[in-house]
């Protein structure tokens, strides 16, 4: 799966969608991620100043990657 992320939000609704279909709770995930369930409501709803290092622990435990790319390279 690749999905281009631009916002917060469509980063929080990936976040969500992904945490869904791995049928597991806000608190759940958080505790695996081992932040505050806010956090990952905040997460979710695309709060646009939450730590990064947080969000990238939570991508990580969802089996997510980080993969940065120029806007002008080739897909």
């Amino acid at each position: 799966m690749q999905t281009p992320v631009r916002t917060p939000a469509e980063l929080g609704a990936l976040v969500r969608d992904h945490r869904k279909r791995l049928g597991a709770t806000q608190i759940e995930l958080a505790a695996l991620a081992d932040v505050g369930p806010r956090f990952i409501v905040e997460l979710e709803r695309g709060k646009p100043t939450l730590e990064l290092g947080k969000v990238l622990r939570v991508l990580e435990r969802l089996g997510l990657i980080v993969e940065l790319r120029d806007r002008g390279a080739p897909r």
